[in-house]
């Protein structure tokens, strides 16, 4: 009798324990990808939404693995706004970038503090290497409609630690060199971009 008792209480105990384990080995399985910005002003990790954003993700993971990014700067730095990189150099030369991407905005992923978006021009599908971190919540940068202003720019990662740096390169310096605005007087430096494993 209290070996049937027993029975009934352990059975279903053991069954959810298993299911839990399950569970987080198929999350652990499809965790997004991340990746570690190394910056003069310290590090930077940011995790992917893979999901979300794939082709977003994948252009940018390509960049990464070529070593694209290394050794460029945050060329445009407006506080209270975003920090934004990936196509200069310190003496504001642009790396040739490969061929532009279909924007991904319209997914449903706002452009809220530490998110990692996709730099874009007036024209909706032309985003190629720059990216930004949004420094604030900004909610005019979201989708909203078909135009080339209401489409948004796409959203594909969040800072998951070093957003203290983020902010304290929000935080620097900054003038007109070479024609642009915006650019901060000392650089700041993307040593290194690499995948995290």
């Amino acid at each position: 009798m209290i070996a049937q008792y027993i029975s009934k209480i352990v059975t279903p105990i053991v069954v959810f324990v298993l299911f839990s384990l399950i569970c987080l080995q198929l999350n652990s399985a499809y965790a997004n990808p991340k990746v570690l910005m190394e910056t003069s002003k310290g590090d930077i990790t940011i995790e992917l939404y893979e999901k979300e954003a794939p082709k977003t993700v994948k252009n940018f993971l390509s960049y990464v693995s070529e070593g694209f990014y290394n050794n460029l700067v945050f060329h445009r730095v407006i506080k209270n706004f975003m920090i934004q990189g990936g196509g200069m150099d310190s003496e504001m030369r642009q790396k040739d970038p490969k061929a532009p991407i279909k924007n991904e905005a319209r997914r449903g992923l706002n452009n809220n503090r530490g998110t990692l978006a996709m730099a874009r021009t007036n024209v909706i599908n032309s985003a190629t290497a720059q990216f930004f971190i949004n420094v604030v919540n900004n909610d005019f940068l979201n989708h909203t409609d078909k135009t080339s202003r209401g489409f948004g720019y796409a959203v594909f990662g969040k800072v998951i630690k070093g957003m203290d740096v983020v902010d304290s390169i929000a935080k620097v310096k900054t003038g007109t060199y070479n024609g642009f605005q915006d650019v901060p007087k000392e650089p700041v430096i993307i040593k290194n971009v690499s995948i995290v494993e």
